[in-house]
């Protein structure tokens, strides 16, 4: 019983119909919990929709805690204690609270400078579980993890020689060396506010170097990240391919 119960709630663990169910139901609920952190002043139907999703979540909670030892393939009670500790149980939890505190109106001491209720964001990170692309990328970033450290390293180390190069050129056009670091991210960016520019000839000249630099940086992790998601998209299909023909056998 507790193992179907994990296959149905635990995306990818087994295919099934009621698995995909569950999980558009899932996502459903998880887009519903955020209209009341769209409205100053939620309506009895609003904050109805908020307990309700709540209390939804906290169900989810607990049958995944039911079935931790299937989630963590480990035997025992480790497992059940040790689950409550890992990330997505405790955004779980986060994201579960605020609602189900404010129940009780001697609880409301915990609801300071409406922290609470800024937890409730928490909740677009467990839409994470039920979305096959997002557990894709997820994969390629494991996968990848080496070679996406380097390009982050290279990325910093592209701003802050940039900002150093140009807080030596153009000092007077920066108060500090972070408004210089500030220069070189909205470079990288290529969004250009225009707040700081480049007046000299030389540090135009740095900054055409430093945008064109800038582009190839940027698009180091795109073409990585698209290359290993058709990689893990063909892996995926390989593996159902092979299940298929061991259960045909």
């Amino acid at each position: 019983m507790r193992e179907r119960i994990y296959n149905i709630i635990e995306p990818g663990s087994q295919a099934n119909k009621a698995a995909n169910i569950y999980d558009l139901i899932m996502v459903v609920l998880i887009l519903l919990s955020f209209l009341p952190l769209v409205v100053k002043e939620p309506s009895t139907e609003i904050r109805f929709i908020d307990l309700g999703t709540a209390l939804i979540f906290a169900g989810d909670y607990v049958l995944r805690w039911m079935t931790a030892d299937f989630k963590l393939k480990k035997q025992g009670p480790a497992s059940f204690i040790r689950y409550p500790l890992t990330p997505m149980a405790m955004i779980d939890l986060l994201s579960i609270l605020p609602p189900l505190l404010s129940i009780n109106s001697t609880l409301k001491l915990f609801r300071m400078v409406r922290l609470m209720r800024a937890l409730r964001v928490l909740r677009i990170v467990r839409i994470f579980r039920y979305s096959r692309n997002i557990r894709i990328i997820g994969n390629v970033f494991r996968r990848q993890k080496h070679a996406f450290i380097m390009v982050l390293m290279l990325t910093i180390g592209y701003i802050f020689v940039s900002a150093a190069i140009l807080f030596q050129v153009e000092p007077y056009n920066f108060e500090n060396f972070f408004d210089a670091v500030y220069w070189a991210v909205i470079l990288l960016t290529t969004v250009g506010y225009g707040d700081i520019i480049a007046t000299t000839m030389m540090g135009k000249m740095i900054t055409v170097i430093s945008a064109l630099a800038g582009v190839a940086v940027v698009a180091l992790p795109a073409g990585m990240i698209t290359a290993g998601y058709l990689n893990e998209i063909n892996r995926e299909e390989d593996s159902n391919e092979k299940k298929d023909r061991d259960v045909n056998e």
